[in-house]
């Protein structure tokens, strides 16, 4: 969650066209933890294919970034804390102004872990620590979609909760702290497409497996003889598929967890 990379960064890329767009008619998207990884990349995903969107981090955005006038804003948020999860729900539908949103992104997540990687179960570890993952990893998901709510309705929208493959089986890295709070995600996920249908906001999930990100440590290159398709996947991989579940073609889909694993899932 603390990052200083700008959600939109292109240092690899072309600059961008600065000159300003028709944004009359573009769609809004709200994406949290998107300073890098699976955020950074479904935030870019969704700005390439002409939609605005809100990001937010606990760091502020590098100047250059607010160049890009598909940019809407970055709100610097702790999604630890729900005062501040308020504040930036506040400032979001302030810009909104009366506008609908057309998708909500709940990406951030953390999974806490020793100096010395040991993977922290049940009996090891700072039980506050496990409070905070839940706040963090399932709360602030419920807090952001009902602060949204009232614009997600008027956009017809998405809601997509990143969940993960470690929320159904015992995984080897992740601890049970993140692992039980991501199977509450996927459940919060159930509970919020049968009560947000009433308002027409499809509610699904995504559950990645092992994603080749600059946060993915070496010894992830282990699981590869579990992954049927004998490879890590991309960012883009999981971006895209939360594109889908955002899109027309998949409106009359709601209530889904779909595994982004390469088939890992299966076993």
């Amino acid at each position: 969650m603390s990052e200083n990379a700008c959600p939109m960064d292109r240092k690899t890329e072309p600059a961008p066209d600065l000159s300003a767009p028709d944004l009359s008619d573009a769609k809004t998207c709200i994406v949290t933890g998107a300073s890098r990884g699976i955020g950074h990349s479904t935030a870019r995903y969704f700005r390439d294919r002409g939609w605005k969107i809100i990001t937010c981090s606990r760091d502020e955005a590098p100047a250059e970034c607010q160049r890009d006038p598909y940019w809407t804003a970055h709100i610097p948020t702790d999604l630890f804390d729900p005062a501040s999860v308020k504040s930036f729900i506040d400032e979001a539908n302030a810009l909104l102004d009366g506008g609908p949103v057309h998708a909500l992104i709940n990406n951030a997540g953390w999974s806490p872990k020793t100096d010395f990687k040991e993977r922290l179960g049940c009996l090891n570890g700072d039980i506050d620590a496990w409070q905070q993952v839940f706040e963090l990893n399932c709360f602030a998901p419920l807090r952001l979609a009902r602060g949204f709510a009232a614009a997600l309705h008027k956009g017809k929208g998405s809601i997509v909760n990143i969940t993960s493959i470690a929320g159904h089986s015992i995984h080897p890295f992740a601890g049970s702290a993140y692992s039980t709070s991501k199977a509450a995600l996927s459940a919060l996920t159930r509970e919020m497409a049968a009560d947000f249908a009433q308002l027409g906001v499809r509610v699904n999930a995504v559950a990645p497996g092992e994603i080749e990100t600059a946060m993915l440590s070496p010894e992830y290159e282990m699981l590869l003889p579990r992954i049927p398709m004998h490879r890590l996947g991309k960012p883009e991989d999981v971006a895209s598929t939360v594109f889908a579940l955002c899109s027309d073609q998949f409106g009359y889909v709601t209530g889904t967890e779909i595994f982004v694993t390469g088939g890992q899932h299966l076993y």
